[in-house]
Protein backbone atom coordinates (compact mmCIF):
# COMPACT_ATOMS: atom_id res chain seq x y z
CA UNK A 1 0.00 0.00 0.00
CA UNK A 2 1.40 3.37 -1.02
CA UNK A 3 0.84 6.42 1.16
CA UNK A 4 0.80 9.82 -0.55
CA UNK A 5 2.18 12.61 1.59
CA UNK A 6 0.21 15.81 1.38
CA UNK A 7 2.03 19.16 1.35
CA UNK A 8 1.81 21.19 4.55
CA UNK A 9 0.41 24.70 4.21
CA UNK A 10 0.97 27.57 6.62
CA UNK A 11 -2.50 29.09 6.68
CA UNK A 12 -1.25 32.24 8.39
CA UNK A 13 0.41 33.33 5.11
CA UNK A 14 -1.86 32.30 2.21
CA UNK A 15 -0.29 31.83 -1.20
CA UNK A 16 -2.06 34.84 -2.74
CA UNK A 17 -4.47 37.40 -1.35
CA UNK A 18 -6.13 40.49 -2.77
CA UNK A 19 -6.20 43.90 -1.09
CA UNK A 20 -8.63 45.81 -3.26
CA UNK A 21 -7.25 45.46 -6.77
CA UNK A 22 -3.70 44.64 -5.53
CA UNK A 23 -2.56 41.03 -5.70
CA UNK A 24 -0.31 40.19 -2.74
CA UNK A 25 1.88 37.07 -2.85
CA UNK A 26 3.89 36.44 0.35
CA UNK A 27 7.35 35.09 -0.46
CA UNK A 28 8.15 33.48 2.91
CA UNK A 29 6.28 32.77 6.14
CA UNK A 30 8.33 35.48 7.86
CA UNK A 31 9.02 38.40 5.55
CA UNK A 32 8.40 39.84 2.09
CA UNK A 33 5.57 39.98 -0.44
CA UNK A 34 5.46 40.54 -4.19
CA UNK A 35 2.68 42.90 -5.30
CA UNK A 36 1.05 42.74 -8.73
CA UNK A 37 -1.62 44.75 -10.52
CA UNK A 38 -0.37 47.99 -9.00
CA UNK A 39 1.35 51.04 -10.50
CA UNK A 40 3.94 52.80 -8.37
CA UNK A 41 3.52 55.88 -10.53
CA UNK A 42 -0.14 55.93 -9.55
CA UNK A 43 0.75 55.31 -5.91
CA UNK A 44 2.90 58.45 -6.04
CA UNK A 45 -0.26 60.43 -6.91
CA UNK A 46 -3.04 58.55 -5.10
CA UNK A 47 -3.45 59.00 -1.36
CA UNK A 48 -5.69 55.93 -1.03
CA UNK A 49 -3.38 53.63 -3.00
CA UNK A 50 -0.34 54.85 -1.10
CA UNK A 51 -2.11 54.25 2.23
CA UNK A 52 -2.74 50.64 1.16
CA UNK A 53 0.93 50.18 0.24
CA UNK A 54 2.04 51.61 3.56
CA UNK A 55 -0.22 49.24 5.48
CA UNK A 56 1.15 46.29 3.48
CA UNK A 57 4.70 47.46 4.17
CA UNK A 58 4.11 47.39 7.92
CA UNK A 59 2.68 43.90 7.57
CA UNK A 60 5.32 42.35 5.30
CA UNK A 61 8.35 44.63 6.03
CA UNK A 62 9.56 44.57 2.41
CA UNK A 63 7.44 44.84 -0.74
CA UNK A 64 8.56 43.83 -4.24
CA UNK A 65 7.31 44.95 -7.65
CA UNK A 66 8.23 44.14 -11.25
CA UNK A 67 7.88 45.98 -14.56
CA UNK A 68 7.47 49.46 -13.09
CA UNK A 69 8.56 51.71 -15.94
CA UNK A 70 8.31 55.03 -14.11
CA UNK A 71 10.38 58.21 -14.25
CA UNK A 72 12.98 59.27 -11.72
CA UNK A 73 10.68 62.12 -10.71
CA UNK A 74 7.89 59.62 -9.98
CA UNK A 75 10.33 57.46 -8.03
CA UNK A 76 11.23 60.46 -5.86
CA UNK A 77 7.59 61.51 -5.51
CA UNK A 78 6.62 58.03 -4.28
CA UNK A 79 9.39 57.99 -1.65
CA UNK A 80 8.47 61.51 -0.53
CA UNK A 81 4.99 60.25 0.37
CA UNK A 82 6.66 58.51 3.30
CA UNK A 83 8.56 61.65 4.34
CA UNK A 84 11.50 63.88 3.51
CA UNK A 85 14.39 62.27 1.66
CA UNK A 86 17.88 62.04 3.09
CA UNK A 87 21.14 62.92 1.38
CA UNK A 88 23.95 60.39 1.73
CA UNK A 89 27.26 62.00 2.74
CA UNK A 90 29.40 59.47 0.85
CA UNK A 91 27.29 58.13 -2.03
CA UNK A 92 25.75 61.49 -2.97
CA UNK A 93 22.56 62.15 -4.93
CA UNK A 94 21.49 62.52 -8.55
CA UNK A 95 22.00 66.26 -9.28
CA UNK A 96 18.65 66.49 -11.07
CA UNK A 97 16.77 64.55 -8.36
CA UNK A 98 18.02 65.34 -4.85
CA UNK A 99 17.64 62.35 -2.54
CA UNK A 100 17.98 59.78 -5.32
CA UNK A 101 21.25 57.91 -4.70
CA UNK A 102 22.90 56.14 -7.63
CA UNK A 103 24.48 52.83 -6.61
CA UNK A 104 26.29 51.84 -9.80
CA UNK A 105 28.59 48.82 -9.68
CA UNK A 106 30.46 48.20 -12.90
CA UNK A 107 33.91 47.19 -14.11
CA UNK A 108 35.42 50.37 -12.64
CA UNK A 109 34.05 49.83 -9.13
CA UNK A 110 33.68 46.07 -8.57
CA UNK A 111 34.97 44.10 -6.82
CA UNK A 112 36.98 46.66 -4.81
CA UNK A 113 33.92 48.53 -3.52
CA UNK A 114 32.30 45.66 -1.69
CA UNK A 115 28.78 45.67 -0.31
CA UNK A 116 28.61 42.22 1.31
CA UNK A 117 27.43 42.92 4.85
CA UNK A 118 24.12 42.54 6.65
CA UNK A 119 23.13 46.03 7.72
CA UNK A 120 20.34 48.46 8.48
CA UNK A 121 20.90 51.64 6.48
CA UNK A 122 22.63 54.56 8.20
CA UNK A 123 22.25 53.54 11.83
CA UNK A 124 25.26 55.81 12.33
CA UNK A 125 22.67 58.63 12.23
CA UNK A 126 20.93 59.72 15.42
CA UNK A 127 17.70 59.29 13.44
CA UNK A 128 18.23 56.32 11.08
CA UNK A 129 16.13 56.20 7.89
CA UNK A 130 12.50 55.09 8.01
CA UNK A 131 12.97 53.06 4.85
CA UNK A 132 13.95 53.12 1.20
CA UNK A 133 12.54 52.76 -2.30
CA UNK A 134 15.08 50.96 -4.51
CA UNK A 135 14.95 50.43 -8.26
CA UNK A 136 16.99 48.15 -10.49
CA UNK A 137 18.08 50.13 -13.55
CA UNK A 138 20.36 47.46 -14.96
CA UNK A 139 21.21 44.03 -13.60
CA UNK A 140 23.71 41.30 -14.39
CA UNK A 141 22.76 38.18 -16.35
CA UNK A 142 23.30 36.11 -13.21
CA UNK A 143 23.70 37.00 -9.54
CA UNK A 144 23.19 40.35 -7.86
CA UNK A 145 20.29 39.34 -5.59
CA UNK A 146 19.48 41.18 -2.37
CA UNK A 147 18.52 39.50 0.92
CA UNK A 148 16.29 41.11 3.56
CA UNK A 149 15.97 39.95 7.16
CA UNK A 150 13.06 40.23 9.61
CA UNK A 151 14.76 41.56 12.76
CA UNK A 152 11.53 41.45 14.76
CA UNK A 153 11.47 37.70 14.21
CA UNK A 154 15.19 37.54 15.03
CA UNK A 155 14.45 39.15 18.38
CA UNK A 156 11.36 37.02 19.03
CA UNK A 157 13.34 33.80 18.54
CA UNK A 158 16.17 34.75 20.93
CA UNK A 159 16.52 32.63 24.08
CA UNK A 160 14.78 34.23 27.05
CA UNK A 161 17.99 34.61 29.05
CA UNK A 162 19.52 36.58 26.17
CA UNK A 163 16.46 38.84 26.01
CA UNK A 164 16.85 39.53 29.72
CA UNK A 165 20.57 40.22 29.31
CA UNK A 166 20.14 42.77 26.51
CA UNK A 167 16.92 44.47 27.65
CA UNK A 168 18.65 47.66 28.84
CA UNK A 169 21.75 47.58 26.63
CA UNK A 170 22.69 50.32 24.21
CA UNK A 171 25.21 50.21 21.36
CA UNK A 172 27.36 52.61 19.36
CA UNK A 173 27.09 52.81 15.56
CA UNK A 174 29.85 54.35 13.42
CA UNK A 175 30.22 55.75 9.92
CA UNK A 176 33.95 56.20 10.52
CA UNK A 177 34.47 52.46 11.03
CA UNK A 178 32.59 51.60 7.83
CA UNK A 179 32.49 54.20 5.05
CA UNK A 180 35.45 56.01 6.57
CA UNK A 181 37.73 52.99 6.79
CA UNK A 182 39.27 53.43 3.33
CA UNK A 183 39.65 57.23 3.60
CA UNK A 184 42.87 59.07 4.47
CA UNK A 185 43.01 59.83 8.19
CA UNK A 186 42.19 63.55 7.83
CA UNK A 187 39.15 62.81 5.67
CA UNK A 188 38.02 60.02 8.00
CA UNK A 189 38.24 62.28 11.05
CA UNK A 190 36.32 65.02 9.22
CA UNK A 191 33.58 62.49 8.48
CA UNK A 192 33.55 61.45 12.16
CA UNK A 193 33.29 65.08 13.27
CA UNK A 194 30.35 65.62 10.93
CA UNK A 195 28.65 62.38 12.00
CA UNK A 196 29.72 61.44 15.55
CA UNK A 197 28.99 57.86 16.54
CA UNK A 198 25.29 57.40 17.26
CA UNK A 199 23.93 55.47 20.23
CA UNK A 200 20.81 53.28 19.92
CA UNK A 201 19.07 50.69 22.09
CA UNK A 202 20.03 47.12 21.28
CA UNK A 203 16.30 46.31 21.33
CA UNK A 204 14.31 48.98 19.55
CA UNK A 205 10.53 49.41 19.71
CA UNK A 206 8.96 49.97 16.29
CA UNK A 207 7.16 53.34 16.46
CA UNK A 208 4.14 52.16 14.43
CA UNK A 209 3.70 48.44 15.09
CA UNK A 210 5.05 48.28 18.66
CA UNK A 211 7.23 45.27 17.73
CA UNK A 212 10.52 44.69 19.52
CA UNK A 213 13.42 44.80 17.03
CA UNK A 214 16.97 43.49 17.43
CA UNK A 215 18.78 46.67 16.38
CA UNK A 216 22.47 45.87 15.90
CA UNK A 217 24.21 45.39 12.54
CA UNK A 218 27.42 45.87 10.57
CA UNK A 219 27.64 49.55 11.63
CA UNK A 220 27.59 48.62 15.36
CA UNK A 221 31.01 48.84 17.01
CA UNK A 222 30.42 48.07 20.70
CA UNK A 223 27.95 47.89 23.58
CA UNK A 224 28.29 51.17 25.46
CA UNK A 225 26.80 50.22 28.87
CA UNK A 226 27.80 46.56 29.19
CA UNK A 227 30.57 47.22 31.73
CA UNK A 228 28.56 47.21 34.98
CA UNK A 229 29.04 45.23 38.23
CA UNK A 230 26.02 43.08 37.39
CA UNK A 231 27.68 41.83 34.20
CA UNK A 232 31.41 42.10 34.83
CA UNK A 233 33.31 40.20 37.55
CA UNK A 234 36.74 40.16 35.91
CA UNK A 235 38.33 41.86 32.91
CA UNK A 236 37.57 39.06 30.48
CA UNK A 237 33.85 39.32 31.28
CA UNK A 238 33.97 42.77 29.71
CA UNK A 239 36.52 42.23 26.98
CA UNK A 240 36.04 39.97 25.09
CA UNK A 241 32.77 39.16 26.89
CA UNK A 242 30.85 42.20 25.61
CA UNK A 243 32.27 41.79 22.11
CA UNK A 244 31.28 38.12 22.03
CA UNK A 245 27.69 39.01 23.01
CA UNK A 246 27.54 41.67 20.29
CA UNK A 247 28.95 39.24 17.74
CA UNK A 248 26.29 36.69 18.68
CA UNK A 249 23.54 39.29 18.27
CA UNK A 250 24.87 40.53 14.91
CA UNK A 251 24.97 36.93 13.62
CA UNK A 252 21.20 36.55 14.09
CA UNK A 253 20.73 38.32 10.73
CA UNK A 254 22.50 35.38 9.07
CA UNK A 255 19.72 32.90 9.95
CA UNK A 256 18.01 31.81 6.67
CA UNK A 257 14.63 31.30 8.37
CA UNK A 258 14.40 35.06 8.97
CA UNK A 259 15.25 36.00 5.37
CA UNK A 260 13.77 36.61 1.93
CA UNK A 261 15.85 36.79 -1.27
CA UNK A 262 14.91 38.84 -4.31
CA UNK A 263 16.10 38.35 -7.89
CA UNK A 264 16.33 41.72 -9.61
CA UNK A 265 15.17 42.49 -13.15
CA UNK A 266 15.21 45.89 -14.86
CA UNK A 267 12.48 48.19 -13.51
CA UNK A 268 11.84 45.97 -10.50
CA UNK A 269 11.48 47.76 -7.15
CA UNK A 270 11.79 47.01 -3.46
CA UNK A 271 10.32 49.16 -0.69
CA UNK A 272 11.48 48.22 2.79
CA UNK A 273 11.00 49.28 6.38
CA UNK A 274 14.51 50.10 7.57
CA UNK A 275 13.41 50.10 11.21
CA UNK A 276 12.59 46.40 11.33
CA UNK A 277 14.89 44.83 8.72
CA UNK A 278 18.45 44.32 7.63
CA UNK A 279 19.59 43.64 4.08
CA UNK A 280 22.59 42.25 2.19
CA UNK A 281 23.42 43.04 -1.43
CA UNK A 282 25.09 39.91 -2.78
CA UNK A 283 28.08 40.79 -4.95
CA UNK A 284 28.35 37.52 -6.86
CA UNK A 285 28.07 38.92 -10.37
CA UNK A 286 31.51 40.35 -11.27
CA UNK A 287 32.37 41.12 -14.07
CA UNK A 288 28.65 41.80 -14.58
CA UNK A 289 27.12 45.25 -14.08
CA UNK A 290 24.55 46.21 -11.45
CA UNK A 291 23.05 49.71 -11.45
CA UNK A 292 20.51 50.67 -8.77
CA UNK A 293 18.83 53.91 -7.70
CA UNK A 294 17.62 54.42 -4.14
CA UNK A 295 15.55 57.03 -2.36
CA UNK A 296 16.03 56.89 1.41
CA UNK A 297 13.42 58.38 3.74
CA UNK A 298 14.38 60.38 6.82
CA UNK A 299 13.47 58.55 10.03
CA UNK A 300 13.00 59.31 13.70
CA UNK A 301 15.30 59.00 16.75
CA UNK A 302 15.31 55.61 18.44
CA UNK A 303 15.44 56.90 22.05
Amino acid sequence: MTTTLQPVRNDTRPATVHRGSIEVRPLTASIGAELSNVSLAEAARSEDLFAELRALLLEHKVLFFRDQDITRAEHVALAERFGALEDHPVAGSDPAHPGLVRIYKDLDSAPEHYENAFHTDATWREAPPLGSVLRCVEGPAVGGDTIWVNMAEAYRRLPEHIKEQIADLRASHSIQASFGAQMPIEQRHALRDRFPDAEHPVVRTHPETGEQILFVNAFTTHLVNFHTPDRVRFGFDYNPGGNELLSYLVRQAWVPEFQVRWRWTPNSFAIWDNRSTQHYAVQDYFPGVRRMERAGIVGEPTF
